[in-house]
């Protein structure tokens, strides 16, 4: 289960700090793809009833890295420990869910909330908690309701396929779903609509999509309203990100607090005004 870090003023700072180092790194390796793709599958294998996998940074474990479905990740694994090196008070759970966030901005996709305190557990999950691509749409319920996600969550998490391509070599797999990989824009499902189209990979996890009332609903509407595929996912994204993990009551008390200093700093410059103004009248 994704427990919690305790969270202070000093770790939000470096939180923020990590930020900016986590963009300078995705921009220049354009490794975008590959990052969004490691937050996923370390918070994909949450099991909602016994509690247990999550965003807790457990995929760095050699023995998750050689699930199948983590083909290749161990790539960006190495390509944070830059960023790890030069923040050691973070915790990688929220280093590797931040650097999902991240991916998704900087490729012009939407802000996603982050609130950081993930806590690093040690244990891996069985494998065989992650989407197999080769499956139909019972596979993708059965995986994400056993995460506590629904219909909704499906579709607009897919759509996170508009980012980077797929290979032989990782998967049985080869091309892009999108004409630009290192876009985030709603084009996977204007493509996933186009039947004509033979110029992009379709995963029969993909195609579910389409033939599925339930699912087509999602894909039609996002296809034509890119808004509210990046205000959907933003929500998607960030319910994947925290699955299992109850945001630090610490993080929660310093906002209120910075909200408060600065509702009463601007309260006592208006009473200020207000007795000087009070003074010139009299």
């Amino acid at each position: 289960m994704a427990q919690y870090n305790r969270v202070d003023a000093e770790y939000v700072k470096e939180i923020n700090n990590t930020r900016s180092d986590l963009r300078s790194l995705i921009s220049n390796k354009k490794c975008a793809p590959i990052m969004l793709r490691l937050a996923w599958h370390d918070a994909g294998t949450y099991d909602a009833k016994t509690r247990t996998g999550g965003p807790n940074s457990s995929i760095r474990n050699q023995q998750e890295l050689n699930h199948s479905a983590n083909k290749g990740l161990k790539i960006a694994v190495e390509l944070l420990e830059e960023v790890k090196a030069k923040h050691p008070k973070i915790s990688y759970a929220d280093l590797y869910q931040l650097a999902g966030v991240v991916a998704v901005e900087v490729t012009g996709g939407p802000a996603i909330h982050f609130v950081p305190g993930r806590k690093d557990l040690l244990e891996s999950p069985e494998e065989g908690r992650l989407p197999d691509a080769k499956q139909g749409a019972w596979h993708l319920r059965e995986v994400f309701y056993r995460m506590g996600l629904n219909d909704r969550d499906i579709v607009v998490l897919s759509g996170g396929h508009t980012l980077g391509k797929a290979h032989k070599d990782l998967s049985d797999f080869e091309g892009q779903w999108t004409r630009d990989p290192l876009k985030f824009d709603n084009s996977y499902f204007v493509e996933l609509l186009n039947s004509e189209s033979k110029d992009f990979l379709k995963l029969p996890t993909d195609k579910v999509l389409v033939e599925d009332p339930a699912f087509r609903k999602y894909v039609e509407l996002y296809a034509k309203d890119e808004k509210a595929f990046f205000r959907d996912y933003a929500k998607s994204h960030k319910k994947l990100s925290e699955l299992g993990f109850n945001p630090n009551g610490n993080y929660l008390s310093i906002l209120t607090k910075a909200v408060l200093g600065v509702v009463i700093a601007s309260t006592v410059v208006v009473l200020g005004y207000l007795l000087e103004l009070n003074k010139k009248i009299n």
